[in-house]
C-alpha cells in the first residue's frame, strides 16, 4: 500500500477538497484523484461520497481514517528517529504572526535564551497560512499562529487575548467603565480587523444593532488603529496585548460591553508532529507558568 495514497486520503478529508489537498501537496488535482482511486481499489471500498460540491467520508472511510492518520504519524516519528544526531540545533527558527511578533516575542525571546543560552534564535514574521507552509517545508522549527488544525502538525493553545473596546483618556466612556453596545453607534469608530474568525463574532454583534456603527477609519494594523485612538480620532476594539502598555499608563481605557464579552484571539504554538518536543515543553504555560505570564 503506497504511503503517498494514504497521505492524499488524509489531506482530502482534512481540507474537504481535492483541489485544496492538491495545492498543499504540490500536486495536480487529477494526481490526487488518481491516488484516492488507487487506495480505494486496494481497500476494495469507496472512501468518499460527493454531495454536490461537498465531499464526505463514507462509513468505510470513517473507519479507515484513524488508521491512516496513525500510519503517517508513525512514519514521521521513525524518520525523525533516524535523522537524530543526539545534539541540539545551534539555531531555533521561530515563526510568528505580526501581533505575536510585536507584543509577545520581545518578552519571550530573552526568557527562552535564559533556558537555552547556547542557542541563537531567528524570527520570521508572516501570516498564519504562510507560516504553516514554512513549517511543512522545514524553513522554520516552531510557529505562533492563529488557532488551526492540520494533519501534519501538532498544535497547542498558547495565549488567549481578549478583544475589548478601548477609548482615549478623557473620553466620556472612560469614567463609566461599562456601556451598552447601542451607544457605540453614536461614536466615531476605528475598526481594526486581522482576518481571524473571531472578528466575525464582532461583525455579528454589529448586525443586531438598529443602526450600524459609525466606522470612520478601517485599519489592517493594530498599531495604526491604536495610534488613531490615542490621537482621539475615534474609539476601537483591540486585542488586549497591543494596548497593554498604554493601559498601564492610563492613556487607553478598556470598556466592558456585555455583548462582546468572551470574544478573543487564540494564539497556538505549532510544530511538525514529533519534532522539537524539548522546546515545545519549555514554552507551554502548564510547564512554565512564570515563563507564560507575559
Amino acid at each position: 500500500m503506497n504511503i503517498e495514497n494514504i497521505e492524499a486520503f488524509v489531506y482530502v478529508n482534512h481540507y474537504g477538497s481535492f483541489n485544496k489537498a492538491a495545492e498543499v501537496l504540490f500536486l495536480s488535482q487529477p494526481s490526487v484523484t488518481a491516488r484516492i482511486q488507487t487506495l480505494e481499489r486496494e481497500l476494495d471500498c469507496r472512501l468518499f461520497d460527493r454531495l454536490g460540491k461537498q465531499i464526505m467520508l463514507t462509513e468505510k472511510g470513517k473507519q479507515f481514517l484513524p488508521y491512516a492518520q496513525q500510519i503517517l504519524q508513525t512514519i514521521q516519528k521513525g524518520r525523525l528517529h533516524l535523522q537524530e544526531k543526539g545534539a541540539r540545533p545551534q539555531e531555533l527558527r521561530i515563526g510568528s504572526t505580526v501581533s505575536v511578533s510585536n507584543y509577545l516575542i520581545p518578552d519571550l525571546l530573552p526568557r527562552l535564551h535564559r533556558l537555552f543560552p547556547r542557542l541563537t534564535f531567528k524570527l520570521t514574521t508572516a501570516p498564519s497560512d504562510d507560516l504553516v507552509k514554512k513549517l511543512l517545508d522545514r524553513e522554520i522549527d516552531l510557529a505562533f499562529v492563529r488557532k488551526l488544525v492540520h494533519p501534519s502538525l501538532q498544535s497547542f493553545s498558547y495565549y488567549e487575548d481578549p478583544i475589548r473596546l478601548y477609548v482615549y483618556e478623557g473620553h466620556p466612556f472612560a469614567e463609566e467603565g461599562r456601556v451598552s453596545i447601542d451607544v457605540i453607534r453614536d461614536q466615531p469608530l476605528v475598526f481594526f480587523e486581522c482576518g481571524s474568525l473571531d472578528w466575525l463574532r464582532l461583525h455579528r454583534v454589529f448586525e443586531h444593532l438598529e443602526q450600524p456603527p459609525h466606522i470612520v477609519f478601517h485599519a489592517d494594523n493594530s498599531e495604526t488603529a491604536k495610534k488613531l485612538v490615542l490621537q482621539k480620532a475615534g474609539i476601537c476594539f483591540l486585542p488586549g496585548l497591543c494596548a497593554k502598555e498604554e493601559v498601564s499608563k492610563g492613556r487607553l481605557i478598556p470598556i466592558e460591553i456585555e455583548e462582546t464579552k468572551g470574544i478573543s484571539l487564540q494564539t497556538n504554538l505549532v510544530a511538525l508532529t514529533g519534532e522539537n518536543e524539548e522546546f515545545i515543553q519549555a514554552l507551554l504555560p502548564k510547564n512554565n507558568l512564570s515563563f507564560y505570564s507575559i
